[in-house]
């Protein structure tokens, strides 16, 4: 009979002070932050393939938030969309594209292959970093075992796969709210020469990504009260620490705004006023205040949700289980709601998935380190083939193909204005449904139906007339409107205004798939390209 194989490890939540103590503090070192950079550099190679492999459209605010407004700024074209003209954005996250385009320029490579994929390319290397902060976020607050699953979860979810190499604001957001809770959090940990430059720089993250996102605040206010709830000095944190680096970010981040728009802008201010006070953000949409629960954290958690629980329950850490459920019912009292919004718990939910998945292959004894144990190593291999044939498909089907149009047909139009053969462009499709002069990269006109918030309430944006009546809005947007060579229009609008193309000699020269599966009403099956013969 053979014998049963065990491997000793320390025990889940509560590291083993004996073993680090054998190896001299420079050995230790040296050990952990080899590790560490092996694991940055395969988190590295892992993102940029994973920004390789996106070609679809998820939301405009990847473009036209970010990238259509660094786009204007290095290359002096681009369309800015009303919420820079409320000053309700702040220009501290497209001024990091800004710098990557006149590296483009610079060396050239502006072509269009680059200015599609390298904004993409630089957020992966900005998102290796927050794979590599959870790992060590998942080390501080349990160990080296749970940390290597939590980063198994990372890498394998479905969503992180598809949303965190986006030009997101809210990437950014997760990016800095990891690394800030990790320094935030290590600080008390540390010796106590280094707790105070460690909790700055957990305040310094913490203020970056509220600069970059205001509703970031919703996060470190949590993090905030918890802290002092055990902090000793709490007057001393406060003024000494809390306000002084609130102030340096704040005035640094208002002074970019200042030189930007003109004229001083507080962003937050007028971030707020508009989503909350008034209630902006509902113009364009509302969700059912239980929709995180039931649709959209889940949906984003998907097949982990089980093992995110379970992990929960068994590690019994509540300032990190708490942080989640805070930010999901806060977010769940807003009338508008998106997926991307919740973005930066989707990690820590992830962590606790590596949790679960660590102490499923082992036996947990209060006075006993864990040992392996033969059927529950199977059980966990049977775990990690069902998550990885759950989200492994969905990431790349989602990457790949799902809403594939918009990005493809912008891409094709690109090509063929580099080589001269695009005069202007008329988008017949609801407002910001495909990337925009950052994807195109030539000045050229271009004309799109606007959905600003308007004020009047009995009247209506021009993406909902031309969708009430095709035929007649086209009409007489040509009547007022010299013709353009192309013209975009998704295909359930374009069977009912082929005619009135044909009638000024438009043929459809290009046809583009984008979903099989439609969703929300705007989702269209194709995406069609017509162009006048009257070049």
């Amino acid at each position: 009979m053979a014998r049963r194989r065990s491997t000793k490890i320390n025990q889940v939540g509560k590291p083993n002070p004996k073993k680090i103590q054998t190896l001299d503090t420079y050995s230790y070192i040296s050990l952990i932050v080899s590790s560490e950079r092996r694991i940055w550099l395969f988190c590295l190679v892992f993102r940029v393939l994973n920004s390789l492999l996106i070609r679809t459209y998820f939301d405009p605010d990847e473009h036209w938030q970010s990238l259509e407004v660094a786009h204007r700024i290095a290359f002096g074209y681009g369309h800015l969309t009303w919420e820079w003209k409320k000053g309700i954005r702040s220009y501290l996250h497209p001024m990091v594209f800004v710098f990557l385009y006149k590296v483009l320029d610079f060396l050239r490579l502006d072509t269009p292959w680059f200015m599609i994929r390298a904004p993409r390319i630089l957020q992966s290397i900005f998102s290796s970093v927050g794979d590599l902060y959870l790992y060590k976020l998942s080390h501080l607050i349990f160990d080296v075992h749970v940390a290597r699953w939590t980063l198994f979860c990372q890498l394998t979810n479905w969503f992180m796969f598809f949303c965190i190499p986006r030009t997101y604001s809210n990437s950014m957001e997760t990016v800095l709210t990891t690394v800030g809770l990790f320094y935030w959090f290590s600080s008390k940990n540390s010796p106590q020469s280094c707790v105070i430059s460690s909790r700055k720089l957990g305040l310094l993250f913490a203020a970056l990504s509220c600069a970059i996102r205001p509703t970031s605040a919703i996060t470190w206010l949590y993090v905030g009260f918890i802290s002092l709830l055990w902090m000793g000095d709490k007057l001393v944190f406060v003024l000494l620490e809390v306000i002084p680096i609130g102030i340096l970010v704040s005035s640094l981040s208002c002074l970019l705004d200042r030189l930007m728009y003109g004229s001083w802008v507080i962003v937050p201010y007028n971030f707020f006023k508009f989503n909350f006070l008034s209630s902006g953000g509902n113009f364009y949409g509302t969700h059912k205040w239980h929709w995180y629960f039931t649709q959209g954290f889940s949906a984003m958690i998907f097949t982990f949700l089980p093992w995110s629980l379970h992990g929960i329950y068994k590690a019994k850490e509540w300032r990190f289980s708490g942080l989640i459920a805070w930010v999901l019912v806060i977010y769940s009292t807003f009338g508008h709601k998106e997926f991307r919004f919740v973005l930066p718990m989707l990690p820590l939910a992830l962590m606790f998935s590596g949790f679960s998945l660590a102490t499923m292959s082992h036996r947990l004894s209060h006075d006993k380190p864990f040992y392996v144990h033969g059927n529950r190593h199977s059980k966990r291999m049977l775990v990690v083939i069902f998550l990885v044939l759950t989200n492994l498909p969905m990431a790349l089907y989602t990457s790949l193909f799902h809403q594939s149009g918009r990005e493809a047909a912008m891409n094709y139009l690109a090509s063929e204005a580099h080589e001269g053969k695009v005069r202007n462009v008329l988008f017949l499709m609801p407002c910001h449904s495909t990337p925009y002069y950052s994807t195109l990269h030539y000045n050229l006109p271009m004309r799109f139906l606007d959905c600003s918030p308007i004020d009047a309430k009995e009247s209506i944006v021009e993406s909902d007339q031309f969708k009430m009546d095709p035929v007649g809005f086209v009409s007489i947007m040509v009547a007022n409107w010299s013709l353009p060579s192309h013209v975009v229009v998704f295909d359930l609008e374009e069977r009912k205004i082929r005619d009135l193309l044909h009638s000024h000699f438009f043929i459809e020269v290009k046809r583009f798939f984008n979903a099989h599966f439609p969703v929300g009403e705007d989702l269209r099956e194709f995406v069609s390209l017509y162009a006048s013969l009257k070049q």
